[in-house]
């Protein structure tokens, strides 16, 4: 047999008193000298497919073809093998049930069910579930927490079965932080290595994740990004992510940020010039001098926001900066050394007198032209500068409400009123910024230099800081400013994903019902990386994200109409003017805070007992064995239908859709905050009559993301969100549908249930963009599990469109300058689909026609977005699940 690129680069290297094998680049370069030239994301792709050569899912050609990248810029289609996988509880639970529902299907169909195990490391982080129903008391994290419990109690003992049902599987309890901060500060190890054939392997980390802001990794040069649950249930079963290999979008940076500026500035501007360049399905990787002059924190807070600027990710390499934080943070010596050397021996390291790589096309940023903004106020790259912040709203209130002053109403028992503009959500939250020490000493400075001087929140808004981890309370209460944020109202309320994911808990009683009845257009400040409509609160409109300093000062001016940089924030004792530049730190300030409170030891010390958890997780009992015992009366956890009927042979093949009906007919930048199930559950919803069917109180429906585990209560509201417009029912703003003939007109869920006793297939039709947003599976599943069989757009975002796949729906895309307004549509037409039959296959055309109600047709070609062969075999399987499903049964 003749020697494998794989066998000729194999290799040692001694670091210290240890020896590790690994896959030489520089071996290889002597073959693909051009190699030296990739992209340093490219070049862990690259290890990938040269470490995992097998012939057959890589080969020596696809090896050599992304070798080649720098000089020919062609990218075929790969298998990536990432080195673990991530999760978060909302999308981790339905995760765990579909493992456990294969584990049944299994032995349905003659299998052993042991085969269903992680293959590949997998870390649950719960940081979800936490909601800020209290806020503003030295008591809210504990009044959090205590509900969190009780309301999780089925899913919280579901999670823990799997933890000792499963091998390669870890679960972080709640409390501990958000799951990217957490896989920043503890998890990641940039280099990671495994025992193979009693010789230990180094090879880069790598991971994806079941959330879309896995991204922030690549901060520290850990290659990872978010993809669907089904996605990733199949990787850590061992199948290889099917993708094409990207285009390398360079990013460079010059200079310094200036006074006044933070990290969270800088990536609102990164967001608004990758948007406008047109990034998504490709790598963004940042060089140039201006790296120097960013934090590890810096780095991860624009590595976070990739999925905002629409990129697969937003690659950062190895460097001094790199191996600082690696230390900083309390990992093991031996790893720091190793990382180090591993990549200098292949080529991964960054130095500042190397020649900038390859890439596909470059833009460029000079950090000293970053202004202060805020982003809103419905859309993360809609970037505004501070002082253009209350022009910019008084234009969206005019366009929204035609008003062009704002509307007060009077605040029942209070001696004030609310009005359009002002800030009912103050949070700081989310991975974004929570990770950056920089940014939220700033924000306890300028707490600390608004309480000396007297200055309080305006009694409309809600405060609340939610930490990314525990060290964050950790260096706030060493630097003497916990106190400080806690006079303003800003406790901590738990940490975990709050706000940012719509866990925002209600606003006061009597300002909610102002809002309602008045109509106004109240507004959010947060220092998050999702504003999308309806997402925060269901009383908010005009979403805005910003730092967490300004976070604070929004808090006390108390509306987005305040010039931020004109007007006073409040009175000072003596009754003085104070305005943000008084309370505003200077960056030496923030600096030399941080270089005092954050240690080493603190890291080690808070993630000493990581998965431990408290006494309260600890006190949950649950079941053991190796399948589940479902409880048919949970409305938490429940067995999904996806493998009724299951055989082990593959289906003959995909059928022609004959007048199939569109249950819904939606506009540009769909996301999947429209389409998959989130926030609260309300009332007179199908969600909330399947609930109160079952005996649940409306004070217990929970949130859907608590609810991801049943399959009856998600489905029940896809298409949930209330700002959806569907032009098939027109009209309406919801959850809601027409049925064709009748003209009814009901909730979405209801029309499908009456499409499917018709036997009617169903079509969902979008415009640009369609599905952008958070990894949602449940976005893909609900969409199944409603009858819709396929989706036509004119683009889709690179996650949903995987997603859809995976659950055997069918993306279609329309051609150039072709879409609803075009074609006349309305939602009455009924659907025809041809060459379907003939066979799946990847970038397959297939015939649509539209017939109207006079019998009127028009014909367009529609692209199967089926994009690789390995696609295709997931498609005619069913979905992904049952193609690993039969492989597992049949090895």
């Amino acid at each position: 047999m003749s020697k494998t690129l794989r066998d000729a680069c194999r290799a040692n290297l001694t670091v210290g008193s240890k020896t590790y094998r690994y896959y030489s680049l520089a071996s290889l370069a002597e073959t693909y000298p051009s190699l030296a030239r990739l992209p340093f994301s490219l070049k862990v792709l690259l290890e990938n497919l040269l470490r995992n050569q097998d012939e057959s899912s890589v080969t020596a050609a696809d090896i050599g073809a992304l070798a080649n990248w720098a000089e020919s810029g062609e990218g075929g289609e790969i298998a990536f093998r990432p080195s673990r996988v991530l999760m978060q509880d909302f999308t981790g639970v339905p995760a765990v049930v579909d493992l456990a529902a294969m584990r049944d299907a299994m032995g349905t169909i003659g299998g052993n069910p042991e085969k269903i195990n992680p293959l590949s490391p997998v870390d649950l982080v719960i940081d979800h579930s936490v909601m800020v129903d209290h806020a503003g008391g030295a008591d809210a994290a504990a009044k959090n927490t205590a509900l969190e419990f009780t309301r999780n109690k089925e899913r919280y003992e579901f999670l823990r079965w799997g933890a000792g049902a499963f091998d390669n599987f870890r679960v972080v309890p709640p409390g501990t932080g958000i799951c990217h901060q957490v896989n920043l500060e503890y998890l990641a190890q940039t280099i990671w290595t495994r025992d193979e054939d009693g010789e230990t392997v180094a090879y880069p980390d790598s991971v994806v994740g079941t959330d879309s802001h896995t991204t922030m990794v690549n901060g520290l040069a850990v290659l990872g990004w978010g993809v669907g649950g089904i996605e990733a249930e199949a990787a850590m079963l061992g199948q290889p992510i099917s993708m094409l290999v990207p285009d390398v979008i360079g990013f460079r940076l010059d200079g310094k940020l200036p006074e006044g500026a933070t990290a969270t500035d800088l990536v609102l501007m990164i967001v608004e010039a990758l948007r406008k360049r047109g990034v998504v399905g490709k790598f963004v990787e940042f060089f140039g001098p201006g790296l120097d002059q960013l934090s590890l924190a810096d780095r991860a807070t624009i590595a976070n926001m990739a999925p905002e600027y629409g990129a697969t990710c937003g690659f950062f390499p190895i460097d001094d900066e790199a191996l600082n934080y690696l230390r900083l943070t309390g990992r093991d010596d031996d790893r720091v050394a190793l990382v180090e050397a591993y990549a200098k021996a292949q080529g991964m390291w960054r130095a500042s007198d190397a020649a900038d790589p390859h890439f596909t096309d470059i833009l460029s940023l000079d950090l000293a032209t970053v202004v202060p903004s805020m982003a809103g106020p419905k859309r993360p790259q809609d970037r505004v500068a501070l002082p253009d912040v209350a022009a910019s709203f008084a234009a969206t209130l005019a366009e929204s409400t035609g008003r062009t002053a704002p509307k007060s109403v009077a605040i029942d028992g209070t001696d004030y009123s609310l009005s359009d503009g002002d800030v009912v959500i103050a949070a700081i939250t989310s991975c974004t910024n929570t990770s950056n020490p920089s940014v939220l000493v700033a924000a306890g400075l300028v707490a600390k230099a608004a309480h000396e001087r007297g200055l309080t929140v305006q009694p409309w808004v809600k405060t609340s800081l939610a930490p990314g981890s525990q060290v964050v309370s950790a260096y706030l209460d060493k630097a003497g400013l916990t106190s400080h944020l806690d006079a303003l109202g800003f406790h901590t309320v738990g940490y975990g994903c709050t706000t940012c994911i719509g866990n925002s808990g209600p606003i006061a009683a009597p300002l909610a019902k102002a809002v309602e009845e008045g109509g106004l257009t109240v507004t959010s400040v947060l220092s998050g990386n999702r504003n999308f409509e309806g997402r925060i609160s269901p009383h908010v409109a005009a979403n805005y994200l910003a730092s967490p300093p300004l976070v604070v000062a929004y808090a006390l001016a108390g509306s987005v109409s305040k010039v931020m940089n004109d007007d006073p924030l409040g009175q000072d004792k003596d009754g003085n003017d104070v305005y943000l530049r008084d309370l505003w730190p200077s960056n030496d300030d923030i600096r030399t805070v941080v270089d005092q409170v954050i240690s080493a030891e603190m890291f080690r010390e808070r993630y000493a007992d990581v998965f431990k958890g408290t006494a309260e997780w600890q006190a949950i009992k649950t079941s053991a064995g190796l399948t589940f015992d479902w409880d048919d009366s949970s409305t938490y956890v429940q067995n999904p239908p996806y493998f009724e009927g299951m055989s082990r042979d593959v289906p003959a093949g995909a059928s022609d859709i004959e007048n199939g009906r569109i249950l819904a007919l939606l506009g540009d930048s769909i996301t999947t905050d429209h389409i998959s199930p989130a926030g609260s559950i309300a009332r007179d919803t199908p969600a909330a009559d399947f609930l109160t069917e079952h005996q649940v109180r409306p004070v217990d429906f929970n949130s859907f993301g608590s609810r991801r585990g049943n399959h009856k209560v998600m489905m029940r509201g896809t298409f949930p969100n209330i700002r959806l417009k569907n032009m098939a029912a027109t009209g309406t703003t919801g959850g809601f549908a027409q049925h064709v003939p009748s003209g009814d007109v009901a909730p979405l869920y209801d029309v499908a249930m009456r499409y499917a006793d018709e036997g009617t297939a169903l079509i969902v039709i979008g415009g640009k963009e369609y599905g952008t947003g958070s990894s949602r599976d449940w976005a893909a599943k609900g969409t199944r599990l409603l009858g819709v069989k396929a989706v036509i757009a004119e683009s889709f975002e690179r996650i949903h469109r995987s997603n859809l796949i995976g659950m055997g729906v069918l993306p279609l895309q329309f051609p150039e300058g072709v879409g609803r307004e075009s074609l006349g549509l309305d939602g009455t037409e009924s659907v025809s689909l041809t060459g379907l039959a003939g066979g799946i296959s990847a970038g397959m055309e297939v015939q649509a026609s539209f017939t109207s109600a006079d019998g009127k047709s028009q014909s367009v070609t529609l692209l199967a977005r089926i994009d690789t062969d390995g696609e295709a075999t997931y498609f005619k399987n069913g979905g992904i699940l049952h193609y690993v499903l039969r492989q597992l049964a049949a090895a």
